[in-house]
């Protein structure tokens, strides 16, 4: 990762913007001149990078903290070892995760395999859309069982430590994680009707995650354990934000010691050094200049969110449509692996998943946000319909990322809505208040009277061409009816 003093000094507006949303203070950053305020402090550029490094990880185990931090399963959380089942899509009174979905059903967990692996089992999904995605503590997907990469049949992995040396029982898989921390965040795709929800229980009920050595025996995992210090109220990335650039190198230092750098993060981990920061070790905080406290995460963190505008390519703009194909796999990529962590924890490899969000309709030089005063239509030419071997869905939200609340109760539309086609073959989706009409409803998606947002989802994009992912398929923008 290379960042420039100039561009991070620069970035001063990126922190007012960002501001807003991490709740940072951003009349500290009007202050910041466009030139270097610390001209020759090394020190404190080598700080920003670190902070940069280890956002994904801080974030993580931020995360993990207060999902795991219930006596048992519960809605959206779930102890450490229990598998988490959502059990069916939330409503407009949802306000708990922004940018919720209405396609698959999450089946997740947090285990810790640094003292032993853990046991995922799957069951037989016959035709069903799925997938398994795990990610390590650096928010990297290292491997995702599921229809596109492991096939529609059982299927049972362990899940093993960076250290661990071992015989695994007959029958299962090993998937070796770089880090101690893991995050399983299944997802099967389901039409939400009550005859689906419940075919999709039954398939939830037969997953099952233990630890190796209660494999055979039976097992059931304990209650857990909860910490009232911990803030289930305030919001991971704002949490995240809100530390000092001490309390943040001695978590990550922390974390390290069981979660480490790969051999690619070499050049990072010796600059680290030079503040304090070696894996392994705790945090060696007379390194870092007190002057600096505060400074390094709103730098830090303007440079992140700096990212999504000016990423050269990492994120793309297509007819008013926002997305990367840069995710789930990072390598020395931290820019963009923070910002993912920020904007969209938990995000997909693109071979699986891509993400394509609207927040204003295409409009010559100029874009205005979407409005629903105003009607909409989005058309998909002949044959042009989102290329993929999964499924595909567009999903309304209203200016806050929550669903919006209407006389259908249709937060998405996708094929599953058995879509009308024109007689030219064309399909087209109308984006507005009140119903297009009978003989157009089942191309409807309702929108707020506000503003309001769009995101498109990708599952298992086709990798040929027409692609998402080789630019050879070009998403159609939203234009006023």
């Amino acid at each position: 990762m290379r960042i420039s003093r100039r561009a991070v000094s620069f970035g001063g507006l990126g922190v007012v913007a960002a501001g807003a949303m991490s709740g940072l203070k951003p009349a500290r950053a009007v202050d910041l001149p466009i030139v270097d305020p610390f001209e020759g402090e090394g020190d404190f550029w080598t700080a920003v990078e670190a902070y940069i490094y280890g956002y994904p990880l801080v974030t993580m185990e931020m995360t993990r903290r207060v999902v795991t931090n219930v006596a048992k399963p519960e809605g959206s959380k779930g102890p450490m070892g229990h598998l988490i089942k959502l059990r069916e899509y939330p409503d407009a009174s949802f306000t708990d995760v922004t940018a919720p979905n209405a396609d698959t059903l999450y089946t997740t967990g947090f285990v810790d395999v640094g003292k032993e692996p853990w046991v995922l089992s799957i069951p037989d999904m016959k035709d069903r859309y799925y997938l398994f995605p795990m990610l390590d503590g650096w928010t990297t997907v290292f491997q995702v069982p599921g229809s596109r990469t492991t096939g529609q049949g059982a299927q049972t992995y362990a899940i093993t430590g960076p250290g661990w040396e071992g015989k695994l029982p007959d029958g299962i898989t090993e998937y070796k994680s770089p880090t101690s921390l893991v995050w399983i965040l299944g997802r099967i795709y389901c039409t939400g009707t009550p005859e689906d929800y419940k075919k999709v229980h039954a398939i939830q009920d037969e997953c099952q995650l233990y630890p190796l050595s209660a494999h055979g025996k039976p097992w059931t995992p304990p209650a857990g354990e909860v910490d009232p210090g911990i803030d289930m109220k305030t919001a991971v990335r704002e949490q995240v934000n809100r530390m000092d650039a001490v309390e943040y190198f001695t978590l990550l230092s922390e974390l390290m010691k069981t979660n480490p750098p790969t051999e690619a993060d070499a050049e990072m981990v010796e600059k680290m050094a030079q503040i304090g920061i070696v894996p392994g070790k705790d945090f060696d905080k007379s390194k870092l200049d007190t002057r600096f406290v505060r400074r390094i995460p709103e730098i830090a963190f303007g440079r992140i969110m700096l990212h999504f505008k000016f990423s050269d390519g990492d994120i793309r703009n297509v007819n008013g449509w926002g997305f990367t194909t840069k995710t789930g796999v990072y390598g020395t990529e931290y820019l963009q692996r923070a910002l993912i962590t920020a904007i969209g924890l938990g995000a997909n490899r693109p071979q699986d998943a891509v993400y394509p969000t609207s927040v204003r309709m295409k409009d010559g030089l100029f874009g205005r946000a979407y409005d629903g005063a105003e009607n909409y239509v989005l058309t998909f030419p002949k044959g042009q319909l989102p290329p993929v071997r999964g499924f595909w869905s567009i999903t309304m939200y209203n200016e806050k990322y929550f669903f919006v609340e209407n006389p259908i109760n249709r937060y998405s539309i996708s094929a599953r809505q058995d879509l009308k086609v024109d007689p030219d073959g064309s399909t087209h989706i109308y984006i507005q208040n009140a119903s297009p009409g009978p003989d157009k409803e089942s191309n409807w998606l309702p929108a707020p009277k506000g503003k309001f947002i769009l995101m498109m989802r990708l599952y298992w994009p086709d990798d040929s061409p027409p692609s998402i992912i080789d630019g050879s398929w070009v998403i159609p923008p939203a234009r006023k009816a």
